[in-house]
């Protein structure tokens, strides 16, 4: 798990956090922040209040992970799709906040760099054939024929050999959803590691910062 380091002072005037030393603008979480509908649907005054700080210190970690990102790229010498303004930011799918939490779907939606860095991870993985042939193995219930779709073939029961695409129809399909699943798992931890050290001001740390009292481990 990544070290959320909550600082309240020494921080430059109208930084958010300081990303490896270097300020990170307050401006950049308020455009952010505007154009992302609130998540909760409070009104009470206090509970309204609650509601808008973790939003606040949720909208924090996506600028401190596209700020990251970018770094990353320039790094690596990737070059990034052309910069999405804050009035574009692009909708976040409810599959991908159920898959990835809602701070790295964010991210991914957000950050044109965090996108290009995913694809390099991505294309970074080797899938072995043995686990592209388990994987076949073990889920033959995904491999229906449309034949059997349609004759409805329960996919719960032993299906026959002819109601399941050949493993040589499969395969493609297999292999690029492994690799997909291990170029996440690969910008997790590469994003766990980039933010330890990250400090952040008053009212912008990690939502789950145990030190602060609204605490919360709501990704």
């Amino acid at each position: 798990m990544p070290t959320h380091v909550h600082a309240q002072a020494d921080l430059p005037g109208g930084a958010a956090a300081l990303v490896h030393g270097q300020p990170l603008p307050r401006d950049r979480v308020e455009a952010f922040l505007a154009v992302v509908p609130p998540r909760d649907r409070e009104t009470r005054p206090d509970a309204l209040a609650r509601a808008e700080r973790q939003r606040r210190r949720w909208a924090t970690q996506v600028v401190v992970a596209d700020e990251l990102a970018r770094r990353a790229c320039v790094e690596r010498g990737l070059r990034a799709q052309e910069e999405v303004s804050p009035s574009q930011v692009l909708a976040v799918a409810e599959a991908d906040v159920a898959d990835l939490g809602s701070i790295v779907a964010a991210v991914l939606s957000h950050s044109p760099a965090a996108r290009a860095l995913l694809d390099v991870f991505e294309r970074e993985q080797e899938v072995p054939e043995s686990a592209v042939r388990d994987y076949y193995d073990r889920n033959r219930d995904r491999f229906l024929t449309p034949e059997a779709l349609r004759h409805g073939v329960d996919p719960f029961d032993e299906p026959a050999p002819d109601h399941v695409l050949p493993y040589e129809r499969a395969r493609e399909g297999i292999e690029r959803e492994l690799r997909r699943a291990a170029g996440r798992r690969a910008f997790f931890a590469w994003l766990d590691r980039a933010r330890t050290g990250v400090v952040y001001a008053a009212g912008h740390e990690h939502p789950g910062d145990p030190s602060h009292p609204d605490h919360e481990h709501r990704h």
